[in-house]
Formats: structure tokens, C-alpha cells, sequence
């Protein structure tokens, strides 16, 4: 519901700490006063549109591929709980019909999954026969990405019993190196520990879930500036997969194990300086619209409450090539009565979402 080409909001806008006035004019934001602008919230916190880092528009809860009418229920959930920045970290389904949706979230576009065959699951991959081919797979998906690529970077290997790498590591360097030329950061799916080392060295841009990170992998990202989004919530998960994997022992106690050290996992690469970002894993097994319940897991394993809606806020947009709320910016942000670092309660309800400089 729009109500108002200008808008006027006074509150902290965090993470500072002192109270501003903040106008919206022609879809961007104002620091400089708007005369005739309704104000729309008074005494609160602002704070730019947050952002879910690794999420899946047109996957279907459960495993399936949505139609169109479910990609935008999925985007609109997204909203609703003010996340208007979503990294769309792989979707067998094309999406970009929802950029003419003025009420939805921005989408930054990772293409398709880039797997073997048998080694994902089914239908969500473009699965390559040999892995010779995966630089020109990764630069095809480079140009039909926003800026991103996804790998799937380790699966269980029923011949193995567990967990393995996909990928040589000279055929990685190759396959890097042909995002970077094509403009575009790579980010991969990795659960266990193997695939880690040469996935790094290579020079990949980002790790998704990296529960098993080891001391020598953890600095390794550091020097490299490798950044991490650990989709905690989508870990609690891992106790149910190992119980439905009877046939592989092996693996069902590795899924296992790396759930139960995964706080501390997560909490030496902050410690080390591991750039964390906040991230659901929606789609599939995990349900939308909770990057609230991320970032309260963040808060758990050792980031600051500050520093944890940063990862899905003001830090996370800067990493993304996002704007703030900085003066000329696209206006997308959400403003809270209450303040939003005390728990999800209070983060997954704004009481004002501004996308695109209207109210909805």
C-alpha cells in the first residue's frame, strides 16, 4: 500500500547511536529535509533493508521447483519480515519476472548449482558429465548470474560412504578464474572438510556453510579474504538428515559430528576474523522469512547482537555492492519501535518496511 511520494522517519540509525531524520524522495533516500514529507515513524531505530545472504527463491519447501505465483509468496514472506536484499544462492528456476514486482525484494542472482551427476540433489544442478567442463559452465553461469556463481563444492559420495570433494583443485583455479574474468565472485555449497583446502586456495570468494572449517582452513580464509555464511538454522538440520541416512554409517556420524561442534566452529572463524555473513538456506528444508532466527543463531555462537544484524544488514550490503541509508541511496529500509538487536520477536516484525521508497 503506497501512502506518500515523500516520507520522513526520526530514529537511530543504526549502527550508530544518535537519533536522525531520514526522508525519502523519487524512491531514494534524503538526509537534507523534504518539505511536505509524511513521517511515518518517530523514535525508533532504522536500519537498511536487511538481507538474507544464501537464500532460494523457486525452490519448493520440501524439494521441488516453484511456479511463478510461488516465487513471488516466497519474495513476499521475504518482505514482510523486511528482508529486501536476497542473494538467491542458486535456483533452478528463473526469477528475474519478479524485478517488474516494485512490492518485492531485490535479488541478487547466483544461476544455477554446478554439480556432477548424482552428486545433489536431483534437478536443482546442471550437472556436468566431466569435470573438465566446469570453467565454461562457470562462466556461462557467470553471465546469466548477477554477479555470482555457486558450486557445489562437496556431496556425499555413495561409492566413498561420505562426504567428498567434487572438484580437482587445478580444474577449480581454471573455473575461478573464469568467473573473475567474467566479472563475477564464487561462492560453494561445502558441508565437510576435504574440499575445503583447494576451494580456498583457488581463490574462491565465499564459503557456504563451512561446518567443516579446521584451524588451517579458517586461516587460510583469512588471508585469502575468503567470507563465510554459515546458514546456522539450516545446520539444526543435520541431525535428521544423519537419521535418515542408515545405509551410510560413516556419513551419518560425520553429519553428525559436525552439528555438535559447529558453534565453536563458526566462533574461531569470527575470532580469527572470518568475514560472516547471515544467511537461511530458505528453500528446500528451511521455510522463508526467518533471517531474524539467523541472526539470533549468529549471537550465539559469538558475534555481537550489533555485529550480527550487521551480517544481515549494513555489513552485508556493503559486501553485496549495496548502498545504506546514505544520502541519494535507493530508499529500502525498516524501521523498528523497539529495538531490533534484543531478539527475533522484535526483528521479524518491522513496524515500517520501505522498499523502493514506498511503504508497503
Amino acid at each position: 500500500m503506497r501512502i506518500s511520494p515523500s516520507l520522513h522517519l526520526r530514529g537511530v540509525v543504526l549502527p550508530g547511536q544518535d537519533e536522525v531524520d531520514v526522508w525519502v524522495r523519487d524512491g531514494l533516500v534524503s538526509l537534507d529535509p523534504v518539505p511536505g514529507a509524511t513521517t511515518v515513524g518517530r523514535g525508533g531505530w532504522i536500519v537498511p533493508g536487511l538481507v538474507d545472504a544464501h537464500c532460494h527463491v523457486g525452490i519448493t519447501y520440501g524439494g521441488g521447483h516453484e511456479d511463478h505465483d510461488g516465487t513471488v509468496a516466497q519474495a513476499t514472506t521475504e518482505r514482510e519480515v523486511g528482508a529486501l536484499l536476497l542473494r538467491d544462492a542458486g535456483s533452478p528456476v528463473d526469477t528475474r519476472a519478479l524485478d517488474d514486482h516494485e512490492d518485492l525484494p531485490r535479488i541478487i542472482r547466483a544461476g544455477r548449482h554446478i554439480a556432477m551427476p548424482k552428486r545433489y540433489i536431483p534437478g536443482l544442478a546442471v550437472d556436468l558429465e566431466d569435470e573438465s567442463q566446469l570453467p565454461e559452465a562457470v562462466a556461462q553461469q557467470a553471465r546469466l548470474g548477477d554477479g555470482w556463481v555457486k558450486l557445489v563444492g562437496d556431496w556425499i559420495d555413495r561409492e566413498v560412504g561420505d562426504l567428498a570433494p567434487l572438484w580437482d583443485d587445478a580444474v577449480l583455479r581454471r573455473a575461478i578464474d573464469a568467473a573473475h574474468a567474467e566479472g563475477a565472485r564464487v561462492t560453494a555449497h561445502v558441508f565437510g572438510e576435504d574440499a575445503l583446502p583447494g576451494l580456498i586456495g583457488a581463490g574462491i570468494d565465499c564459503i557456504e556453510h563451512g561446518t567443516g572449517l579446521t584451524d588451517e582452513t579458517i586461516e587460510m580464509m583469512v588471508e585469502h579474504g575468503t567470507a563465510l555464511v554459515p546458514t546456522l538454522i539450516n545446520i539444526e538440520t543435520f541431525p535428521s538428515i544423519a537419521d535418515s541416512a542408515t545405509r551410510y554409517p560413516r556419513y551419518a556420524d560425520h553429519m553428525r559430528d559436525l552439528h555438535a561442534r559447529v558453534a565453536d566452529t563458526v566462533g574461531r572463524a569470527h575470532d580469527a576474523g572470518v568475514p560472516i555473513y547471515a544467511g537461511t538456506d530458505a528453500g528446500g528444508s528451511i521455510e522463508h522469512g526467518r533471517v531474524a532466527d539467523e541472526v539470533a543463531a549468529l549471537v550465539g555462537v559469538g558475534l555481537s547482537p550489533t555485529d550480527a544484524l550487521g551480517a544481515a544488514s549494513w555489513t552485508a550490503r556493503r559486501w553485496l555492492g549495496r548502498a545504506g541509508i546514505e544520502h541519494g541511496a535507493p530508499a529500502d529500509l525498516v524501521f523498528y519501535s523497539s529495538d531490533p538487536r534484543t531478539g527475533p520477536d522484535v526483528l521479524s516484525a518491522p513496524d515500517v518496511v520501505v522498499l523502493r521508497g514506498r511503504i508497503w
